[in-house]
């Protein structure tokens, strides 16, 4: 697996990067229990001399089915996008990992967990109903494993995490940072798990800003998601919105939101 160079905790130790400083340092103001505080994490494009116009459109792939009506649209469209994958969902889906597969050049694949447990680590804590982890040992696997199911399935070794949930904690954070991995967080929550109506993704999108970088689902067929983010996604082309994927961009923090949940329920 390609590591970065900070994953020998000597290396991280020297090498720590300012983003995951910041993040540390957040969360450890939030609470005398920082380890025990979780925090959503919010992002944007870190800026750049290019258009102001560019965003993320970031997909979360966590278990369920495929989104071929979403896929399709994406391809016919030639817009970018980062798919957070877990093995779970590669496991479940090889046509749609085929159709992903055959349009690197439009997708990013990145690491979204091996089984969709929530980076938050202590024995008897969940997120959302969802259990986490119960020691850091289990986040290891978790962040390891899926890292290895994107390789194996891609070819593409993943830079990027997202978690179950996209919570976390203080002692997650600092993990998946010795493990070589940037935490990928989101300002503008589409879809909120797939459980959003037509209309409202369409109008979630209509606030887009340059920068932005919007998190949505692709497993989960059934809902309004692929609908909803078409009309939105055509009406951010028109605007003159430039797509871009994570692997060609960094992110940057944004303080303000760090803790500010967002109401988003992730599907298993």
């Amino acid at each position: 697996m390609k590591q970065s160079g900070y994953f020998a905790d000597e290396s991280f130790n020297k090498m720590k990067p300012l983003r995951y400083v910041i993040l540390v340092m957040m969360l450890a103001t939030l609470s005398v229990g920082a380890e025990q505080h979780t925090v959503e994490i919010h992002d944007q494009l870190a800026p750049q001399t290019q258009s102001n116009l560019r965003v993320a459109l970031t997909l979360d792939a966590c278990s369920g089915k495929y989104d071929g009506d979403l896929i399709n649209f994406l391809i016919l469209n030639q817009i970018p996008a980062t798919i957070f994958a877990t093995k779970k969902w590669l496991d479940k889906n090889p046509f749609g990992l085929s159709v992903i597969k055959a349009h690197l050049d439009l997708f990013d694949v990145e690491d979204h967990g091996e089984n969709h447990i929530p980076a938050v680590i202590g024995a008897g804590r969940k997120v959302y109903g969802i259990p986490g982890e119960p020691d850091v040992i289990h986040l290891r696997r978790e962040v390891i494993e899926g890292a290895r199911a994107i390789e194996e399935a891609t070819g593409v070794a993943p830079h990027w995490y997202r978690g179950a949930t996209a919570e976390y904690n203080q002692q997650a954070i600092e993990e998946i940072g010795r493990l070589g991995y940037k935490i990928a967080g989101f300002s503008v929550n589409a879809d909120t798990g797939a459980t959003l109506k037509k209309v409202a993704i369409e109008q979630r999108l209509k606030h887009v800003k340059g920068g932005d970088v919007i998190i949505a689902h692709m497993n989960r067929p059934a809902s309004d998601s692929a609908e909803g983010l078409s009309v939105g996604l055509t009406h951010l082309l028109k605007k003159g919105f430039v797509f871009v994927r994570l692997d060609q961009v960094e992110l940057m923090v944004i303080p303000e939101k760090i803790d500010k949940k967002s109401q988003r329920r992730d599907d298993r």
